[in-house]
């Protein structure tokens, strides 16, 4: 039995997994914790790593090694190869101005949708090259080059033996890679920050691109998403919706997309073909938000939100407490709307909370059918989709079958099939643990329909500068 380990570094956490190559069996695993916020040394992945990766005997036996991590950060290096500054990570929307400020001066959203798959918000790593170039010259003069956090820890695990290294799946969210043609894009680079950069070879997924000192082989490694895709071993006509401090809901298809309003970034996944994805900002985080206003804990708030019929009488809860990646709306603010003295319980209010956090997701997925084709299915991942009312409330927000895994660390353990890839030269098929399959009944179908114009109508309503496909 050989043995491959996968790394997740999170905002939160570097967590560890070692599998079975042959059948993707988790045999240890290990994690460290490290500052979170949108603003944190690169040194700290690679600290949280040696402490996670220390454990006794955890990497014993291992043969190869993969890194999957957190996407866009921005990570700064000088002419020695050292931290510029802290790194900004996606979740850091101080860049938001600046990506409006490209999308003008390249043309217009459409002309990014057709560079690079994907419209400029402040997550992606070129609007925060334009931060940098604005608000700190001189940092930005001292930056010789950029890489993303999974490149930046997988460069530190190899000792810096050798240049850094990315992968298409990671390098298609920096907003300066052309993933259809497999080829960065210098000219972005130089007008987000006004000069050239050195940038992180391209490495094709199943290469081995160095080693540890101890001997353990180094893959590429990719970006968070992907390796969840990875994991998860999503096909077309699947759309993969993870909830955690962000939520996601993507797809693969054979072609890149190239949708105009930003709704849908055209990423590359880490097998050779694309990941159209949508991402939010507000998802589990909303949750524990929404229990702390109702003083109670996130098992008694899933409890009050079964308790409530679907649609929560009405009561829309607009989610963008932390402002929003799609739609983009980086100021924006959460909103409680339709309360009438008749539905304002907390049951109600428990239920909209979970309702909306689903239906941004919901809508999503929408348009990702409408540009790959029809989507029949949804996986259901990540840590708030095993809370029981998330699982009981999905198939009435989504309107289709929906597929719950147990709970699984997908990047590390998607990472760790890349490397069991690297090492044997074929991607193993690696059963995904499922946990429950849930048909929506006609009910939760009508309820679909009705959620899903109440908040068209509120987003239209209320913000009204959302640029959003089909809004």
């Amino acid at each position: 039995m050989a043995l491959v380990a996968g790394v997740d570094s999170s905002t939160q956490s570097v967590k560890v997994v070692v599998c079975d190559s042959d059948t993707g069996r988790v045999v240890r695993s290990a994690r460290a914790p490290h500052p979170e916020g949108t603003e944190v040394s690169a040194d700290a992945w690679w600290q949280a790593f040696q402490r996670a990766a220390g454990e006794p005997g955890l990497l014993d036996g291992v043969e190869a090694l993969a890194v999957g991590g957190q996407q866009h950060g921005m990570v700064t290096l000088d002419e020695d190869g050292d931290l510029v500054r802290d790194a900004l990570l996606w979740n850091d929307n101080r860049s938001a101005p600046d990506a409006e400020d490209l999308i003008s001066e390249l043309g217009g959203r459409a002309s990014w949708a057709e560079a690079v798959g994907t419209v400029p918000v402040a997550s992606l790593t070129v609007a925060k090259l334009r931060w940098l170039a604005r608000a700190e010259p001189e940092n930005a003069a001292r930056t010789r080059s950029v890489v993303l956090p999974h490149d930046y820890l997988t460069w530190m695990i190899g000792g810096r033996s050798f240049d850094p290294v990315t992968d298409r799946g990671d390098a298609s969210g920096t907003g300066y890679f052309d993933a259809a043609a497999n080829r960065y894009r210098p000219d972005l680079v130089r007008l987000a920050i006004g000069h050239d950069l050195e940038l992180p070879r391209v490495a094709g997924p199943q290469e081995i691109i160095g080693q540890t000192p101890a001997g353990i082989a180094l893959a590429p490694g990719t970006g968070d998403n992907m390796a969840g895709a990875l994991a998860l071993g999503v096909q077309p006509g699947e759309a993969v919706v993870s909830l955690g401090t962000s939520g996601t809901s993507y797809t693969v298809a054979t072609e890149q997309s190239h949708e105009p309003t930003g709704t849908v970034c055209g990423f590359a996944d880490a097998t050779g073909r694309f990941l159209p994805l949508v991402c939010t900002l507000n998802c589990a985080r909303n949750l524990e938000a929404a229990a702390t206003m109702l003083r109670v804990d996130l098992q008694e708030l899933s409890r009050m939100a079964v308790a409530a019929p679907a649609g929560a009488e009405g009561i829309t809860f607009m989610p963008y407490l932390d402002g929003e990646r799609t739609p983009p709306l980086p100021r924006a603010t959460g909103e409680l709307l339709g309360l009438t003295r008749a539905n304002m319980k907390p049951e109600n209010i428990a239920r909209a909370a979970i309702e909306s956090v689903l239906w941004s997701l919901a809508f999503g997925t929408e348009v990702l059918a409408e540009l790959t084709g029809s989507i029949a299915s949804i996986t259901l991942t990540g840590g708030a989709a095993q809370s029981f009312a998330v699982q009981r409330i999905a198939p009435a927000v989504f309107g289709l079958s929906v597929t719950v895994t147990e709970p699984i660390e997908s990047v590390a353990v998607g990472a760790a099939r890349q490397a069991a890839w690297a090492l044997t030269g074929e991607l193993p098929d690696w059963k995904v643990p499922v946990v429950r399959e849930l048909e929506p009944t006609s009910e939760e179908l009508a309820a679909h329909h009705e959620l899903g114009e109440r908040y068209r109508a509120a987003l239209r309503a209320h913000y009204p500068e959302a640029r959003i496909a089909h809004i």
